[in-house]
């Protein structure tokens, strides 16, 4: 496991703070719609009542809830508010991207239809605009259309592909691709897995089997292993997350699909309850709709739909 550790990163400008916070602001558009439904003006101060059901409207776990609003008043502002959010981030450790082993190996894992595919497309095409070489393994060898969707991407985007035939050996595919990625010098090594349901015994062994192959192909390998969960499902992804936590142990994740659910709430519960980062979330399908989750952008895009601006 790559190691974790808070980052050295730059403070952010003004301009990236606020594109910051239009993104979420347009991914989280459905979201906005229910905890307006409970807010429809803005206010300086909101009463404790209002914000409980407004955070259930966005599907933020009960448990949570109860969390960031024990002992608040009656009546709450924006900076209580915001404070009790952000903590809710707080466990998650951060991971420092300079110094990167080479290659740098991470390994995907979610569900089938949770956007695996085009999430490691869009990771590829960020990783190429930072001018670093990208190989790309189609592990998920249970179904013959993953191993086509992850070529046409790697078409696209003029990056290698290692693959084998439907129902061959995922393991050698990881294998295959650290090893030609290690011979070519390649900077990222982004390999697929299988996503049928997380409760099969099989899947779990398969799982641990790649990654005791990919540790012989590069000692430490792999070096993050995501989990794509789709915003959609709310809180249930947790269960899912869970699941694979406890087969390979998660070392972050990343949220699809925002822009298509009134759920964003859940990404409260998800960091919280499973003590992992939030890296990236995506919306759309383009290979650009991909960016950095920030815990203080995110929320302040939520406080800025129901709090008057504060006077500092």
């Amino acid at each position: 496991m790559f190691s974790f550790f808070k980052k050295n990163k730059k403070e952010e400008t003004v301009e990236e703070k606020q594109e910051s916070k239009n993104f979420f602001s347009n991914a989280l558009s459905k979201t906005f719609e229910n905890i307006k439904a409970v807010v429809p003006q803005k206010k300086e101060k909101i009463s404790f009542e209002d914000i409980e059901e407004l955070l259930i409207e966005a599907d933020m776990d009960y448990s949570i809830i109860e969390k960031a609003m024990d002992g608040l008043p009656d009546m709450i502002n924006r900076k209580q508010l915001r404070h009790r959010l952000v903590m809710l981030f707080e466990h998650a450790p951060e991971v420092n991207l300079e110094n990167l082993p080479t290659p740098f190996v991470q390994l995907i894992i979610g569900v089938n239809g949770a956007g695996k595919t085009t999430t490691i497309a869009k990771l590829a095409n960020m990783y190429k605009k930072e001018n670093k070489s990208v190989i790309l393994g189609a592990g998920d060898t249970f179904r013959a259309a993953a191993i086509e969707q992850l070529s046409i991407w790697a078409d696209k985007l003029n990056v290698p592909i290692i693959k084998t035939k439907q129902g061959h050996d995922p393991s050698a595919v990881a294998f295959d691709t650290i090893s030609s990625a290690v011979a070519k010098n390649i900077d990222h090594v982004i390999i697929d897995t299988a996503g049928r349901l997380q409760t099969q015994t099989n899947l779990s062994n398969e799982l641990k089997k790649i990654v005791k192959v990919c540790n012989k192909a590069k000692n430490g390998a792999p070096h993050q292993k995501l989990m794509i969960l789709d915003g959609t499902q709310g809180n249930t992804a947790i269960e899912q997350a869970k699941a694979f936590h406890e087969m390979v142990g998660i070392d972050g994740i990343i949220v699809t699909k925002l822009d298509g659910t009134a759920k964003g709430g859940a990404l409260f519960s998800i960091s919280n309850r499973l003590e992992l980062p939030i890296f990236y979330i995506g919306v759309g399908e383009t290979m650009n709709d991909l960016v950095e989750f920030s815990p203080d952008n995110f929320v302040d895009s939520i406080l800025d739909q129901i709090f008057t601006e504060e006077i500092n």
